[in-house]
């Protein structure tokens, strides 16, 4: 059986160091041979934390990596261009996202989301951005998952 190592690190800029090295040393895997892998899988997600998951097999001392997704909070606020969402999500607008890249996101977080269709989903996400306190193509989150929920219903 594989021995696994969970970890979040900043896409293309992980290290030897914690929690990487003293995570993988006692394994005996090649470290840095695992960092590079982490670097070049993770590069499109710079500036935002990844979670990655390295099985080895204590026999051949072999590794495999397998690298999530980003948080939709963290996908949110690099389209925004934000460093963090509103500590006043419910009077306070930081920012504004593209209601194209919240379908974007949606579909990317795919089975990470709930909901059973897309348009579920993409509701899921604008419901981060109320929390975030971010606006959807400049209208208040809130008003528009009610108005998408209304067209639903009328369907």
């Amino acid at each position: 059986m594989a021995d696994e190592v969970s970890v979040l690190v900043e896409g293309g800029k992980a290290t030897p160091g914690n929690p990487l090295g003293p995570a993988l040393g006692p394994l005996g895997v090649n470290v840095v041979q695992v960092v590079q892998q982490i670097n070049e899988q993770t590069k499109g997600f710079a500036g935002m934390k990844v979670p990655v998951i390295i099985k080895v097999d204590p026999a051949t001392r072999a590794f495999t990596l397998v690298v999530g997704r980003p948080p939709v909070a963290a996908l949110l606020l690099k389209e925004a261009g934000k460093e963090k969402g509103s500590g006043k999500s419910g009077t306070e607008s930081v920012g504004d996202v593209k209601l194209e890249a919240i379908r974007r996101i949606a579909e990317a977080k795919g089975e990470d989301l709930f909901g059973k269709g897309p348009e579920e989903k993409v509701n899921q996400v604008i419901g981060t951005c109320v929390s975030m306190g971010l606006t959807v193509d400049g209208q208040d989150p809130r008003a528009l998952l009610k108005e998408r929920i209304a067209k639903r219903s009328a369907t």
